[in-house]
């Protein structure tokens, strides 16, 4: 899975981390590797010349029974690889939710903290402005 940026803007670090742990595993870099061809213009080029040359070179007869099978047995493993790209998808979704959350936590703790200074601050606040007119009902 490669870690590309979108328009310019770089990978998240959360993904970036994802794809670098997914990329140690032979089975998932194959796995990626199958996906991203099945889902290009060159899988569709490559199938035409296949079909055509089939066909045009008699191979078999009509109704071509052993190309179906082919073509069967290809489709069961490309849905196969379609689900797997769907879990991949799923497991960038968590890792980025999984990141938002802890940084909600983190920001969590930080507006408590703030909260309670606040608090502090309008204590000390208001304990100054006690003694400025205990001070000034003394001087009066």
């Amino acid at each position: 899975m490669s870690t590309r940026s979108v328009a310019g803007i770089a990978a998240h670090p959360a993904l970036q981390l994802h794809a670098q742990r997914r990329s140690e595993s032979l089975q998932n870099r194959i796995a990626d590797h199958i996906t991203q061809f099945a889902g290009s213009m060159m899988f569709v080029y490559v199938h035409i010349v296949w079909f055509a040359a089939w066909i045009g070179l008699r191979v078999e007869h009509y109704p071509f029974g052993l190309l179906t099978m082919i073509v069967s047995l290809e489709a069961i493993f490309l849905s196969t690889f379609v689900m797997i790209s769907q879990n991949r998808a799923d497991e960038r979704r968590q890792v980025l939710a999984d990141d938002q959350w802890q940084i909600v936590q983190v920001e969590e703790s930080q507006n408590e903290q703030l909260i309670e200074l606040s608090k502090k601050i309008l204590d000390l606040t208001t304990a100054i402005h006690g003694m400025t007119a205990t001070l000034a009902d003394k001087g009066a």
